[in-house]
């Protein structure tokens, strides 16, 4: 088994409801609620699910842009959670982010250049020479030239600007990318270009990836194992060819089964998911997908179903605890 790099356990963010008159807590949003996972080195976790579904949150609570209610988060067996700031500057370092929207992203205001070498600057790295060589090796690792330095971001596609967002966050070496939605902003022939772009620099680079994703599509692309998630829980994990050939847990199978396949001659019964997503904010009791499950059960409507390895593959579901 390789070498563990991340390591999450009873990871939980729970946002609070305020309102009234003194603005007083109402409730809670539970948008990551005890998820568990972890990542070996050099490997590509995807993680998927609808809008919603607390992903992204669990991508910035491993940066910890957002402080966690509860759990820990490991990183080279240094705990992120409990860090100090100083600590936590020096461990982000290793860990960088590409974000959803390239543009939103980078400074309109700022060359590209300046935005690239904004990470060396903050972590104290190189010269003023060393930092512009390091600018224009990463612009032509990943398929730009270095005279586009001198531009800004206005100046190109989406495609580009997303290419300047992986330039950045490899600026650092880090050795954990978290890429979240990083292709869901742009043209299906563009996406197939970033993604193989992202795949050729994880070989190049011995890079990690937890890639954050709502397209099953895009993620079984890259992933070596792909965890699901549901309103704030981690309902399925599986190596990828596993969860896309056997998916065990139902809301996983009524996902696959509204992927496009390729092949006209291949016939398969789409399952429809009915009604909507529950409120994170008044999640169901028992199993949080019970409201719109075709196979629930009396005890899915109470009982919260224990998550359980089945030859290596993760499920929570009570199909499966019998």
């Amino acid at each position: 088994m390789s070498e563990l790099l991340l390591e999450v356990s009873g990871l939980k963010k729970y946002f609070p409801i305020t309102g009234g008159l003194f603005g007083g807590k109402k409730g809670e949003v539970k948008a990551v609620d005890d998820v568990s996972f972890y990542v070996k080195k050099g490997e590509t976790l995807g993680i998927v699910g609808e809008s919603g579904c607390g992903k992204s949150t669990t991508g910035r609570l491993l940066m910890r842009l957002f402080e966690a209610s509860d759990g820990k988060i490991v990183f080279e067996d240094k705990e992120i959670t409990s860090m100090s700031k100083t600590e936590l500057r020096k461990t982000r370092r290793d860990i960088q982010m590409v974000f959803q929207d390239p543009y939103a992203s980078l400074n309109p205001r700022h060359s590209i250049q300046q935005i690239l070498e904004e990470p060396l600057i903050v972590h104290g790295i190189g010269t003023k020479e060393e930092r512009r060589k390091r600018v224009q090796e990463m612009l032509e690792v990943v398929g730009l030239s270095s005279y586009h330095a001198k531009r800004y971001p206005h100046q190109f596609s989406g495609g580009q600007r997303q290419r300047i967002g992986i330039a950045k966050a490899l600026m650092t070496k880090p050795k954990l990318i978290i890429a979240d939605e990083p292709v869901s902003a742009l043209d299906v022939s563009i996406q197939a270009q970033v993604l193989n772009l992202m795949k050729d620099i994880q070989k190049e680079f011995g890079l990690t990836y937890i890639f954050i994703a709502h397209d099953l599509g895009v993620v079984r692309h890259i992933s070596d194992r792909v965890g699901v998630m549901y309103l704030g829980r981690l309902i399925e994990l599986s190596d990828s060819e596993t969860l896309y050939e056997d998916p065990k847990h139902p809301y996983t199978k009524a996902l696959l089964s509204a992927v496009p396949i390729p092949d006209p001659d291949i016939k398969r019964d789409t399952i429809l998911i009915e009604g909507d997503l529950p409120s994170p904010a008044n999640p169901p009791s028992g199993c949080a997908f019970h409201t719109r499950c075709v196979e629930c059960m009396d005890v899915c409507k109470t009982v919260r179903p224990e998550g359980r390895v089945i030859d290596g593959h993760y499920v929570a579901c009570h199909l499966y605890n019998k």
